[in-house]
């Protein structure tokens, strides 16, 4: 596991043969002019700027909102692959909201000593609030984005779990489509399980959960902070092909109990909720008083039923970094199966001798922020200069307790269009789960590639682009 193992290649075997699953595809390649995927990657780069496929990057010099970049080879897992990570995946998701049934009522990881308490009830990201109640078919986190990596032949991990706002499935949908358009040929080569039905199993999921007496044609709405939210584009994209309205917080008030949108004939009662605002903005009457993006009273009406927030409040205790450690003894606790995925080995910074350690060690492994995101916050080693390292020390000394640690992964890699041809680039994977009256997971997902040569940084906003990634049917 450490930085320098062999990279696990996706597509070569260790002796050069491709591997079947990449067979046709490797044919292909080689079938292809010089120029030919250069001159496929403008395309795509056109089609994502007519369409508006973009990202913002919060403190950047530069234009704020950017082309994600796109590589047009795809990634591909077969059938059995896509099986045992499917089965991995299920388990994970049932056992982490359990986890946030059983803390937000009768605790019993915690009197079981299986959990310490203090990692619970002193955490942020644990909402009081949510003391007592259960939310439609106790289902809190409904749309989960699980981030797994490879280093090898059947070794998956997984790096994290987006229990509160996940983001990133129209890249994967809209990577889709423009493969599609732009390689036919390749597609009818091979049997990729479909993905374009996830709008119309979000929005099954979200009706699965309407409150109790609620039309049977639920009214649903996405809950946005607006045009300046990194994620807007996503955002209206899925109330687009959903066929819902696409709000901010002025558009809804409460009235009598019950959440209300503005429309331009008569007020409109709203049943389901899927916000993309985080727990402190959504209702300045609960929570904090200054936000101007959520609705007074929302959380009330919640309380008392009348309406479902999607995912629920509190839900960020679940993917809370600290916790991650824990997942795996939540996993047995709640399941009484040992996990079929395994997380990273990781250090929790807030033990002192796991901080003796990490501090010994910075230069091998990566310390990230319990609350990170996006990249942002993290200390690579291996790739860090001495004075970077000193200097995160220092920031990791004054505050251990934010910070948690793990050994750097040899991510395995994938062949990537680059300016010299076709190259290995590490990846990693964020398959798409939707939790309501059954749990559905999308084959495949949001493919994340480290384009620079060398990183083992995915996130759009370091520099990373995205793949297609094609789970091939039996």
């Amino acid at each position: 596991m450490a930085a320098e193992r062999v990279v696990f290649n996706e597509m070569l075997g260790t002796d050069g043969a491709v591997r079947p699953a990449y067979a046709r595809l490797n044919e292909w390649l080689e079938r292809q002019p010089k120029g030919f995927l250069t001159r496929k990657n403008r395309e795509a780069e056109t089609i994502f700027r007519r369409l508006g496929i973009t990202f913002a990057v919060y403190g950047a010099q530069e234009a704020t909102e950017r082309l994600i970049p796109f590589d047009p080879i795809p990634r591909i897992l077969s059938a059995g692959e896509w099986r045992r990570l499917s089965a991995g995946i299920d388990q994970r998701v049932r056992a982490l909201n359990a986890f946030l049934h059983d803390i937000y009522h009768r605790q019993e990881i915690i009197r079981a000593g299986r959990i310490p308490a203090d990692l619970i009830m002193q955490n942020a990201a644990f909402l009081p609030e949510m003391v007592g109640f259960t939310p439609a078919r106790r289902v809190y986190s409904h749309i989960i984005g699980t981030d797994l990596v490879r280093v090898g032949e059947n070794d998956f991990y997984v790096l994290e779990d987006n229990t509160r706002t996940p983001s990133g499935v129209s890249y994967m949908l809209e990577n889709r489509e423009t493969m599609m358009r732009m390689f036919p040929d390749l597609f009818q080569m091979h049997r990729v399980a479909p993905i374009e039905h996830y709008p119309e199993l979000l929005r099954q999921t979200l009706e699965s959960v309407a409150p109790e007496g609620a039309k049977s044609d639920p009214t649903i709405c996405i809950l946005t902070p607006g045009i300046y939210n990194s994620a807007y584009f996503e955002h209206a994209f899925l109330a687009d092909q959903m066929g819902v309205e696409l709000v901010e917080g002025r558009d809804l008030y409460v009235d009598n109990g019950k959440v209300w949108m503005r429309t331009t004939r008569k007020p409109k009662q709203v049943d389901v909720i899927y916000r993309r605002i985080d727990d402190a903005f959504l209702d300045p009457l609960t929570f904090r008083p200054e936000s101007m993006l959520g609705v007074p009273g929302l959380f009330d009406a919640y309380r008392a039923g009348t309406v479902t927030i999607c995912n629920a409040p509190g839900t960020g205790i679940a993917d809370d970094k600290a916790i991650y450690a824990y997942v795996p003894d939540i996993i047995e606790f709640y399941t009484g199966q040992k996990p079929i995925l395994n997380n990273v080995p990781t250090w929790n910074c807030s033990r002192p001798d796991d901080l003796a350690y990490v501090l010994d060690n910075l230069a091998d492994i990566v310390v990230k922020e319990v609350h990170g995101s996006g990249g942002y916050g993290m200390l690579i080693g291996p790739t860090a200069s001495k004075r970077e390292i000193a200097a995160f020390r220092e920031i990791l000394m004054s505050n251990p307790t934010n910070y948690i640690a793990q050994p750097t992964l040899a991510l395995s890699a994938c062949p990537t269009h680059v300016a010299s041809g076709v190259a290995p680039r590490h990846v990693d994977l964020r398959p798409f789960v939707l939790i309501g009256d059954q749990v559905r997971i999308t084959p495949g997902g949001l493919t994340r590639v480290a384009l620079k040569k060398g990183s083992l940084v995915v996130n759009s906003s370091q520099g990373g682009g995205t793949k297609d990634t094609w789970v091939l049917e039996d």
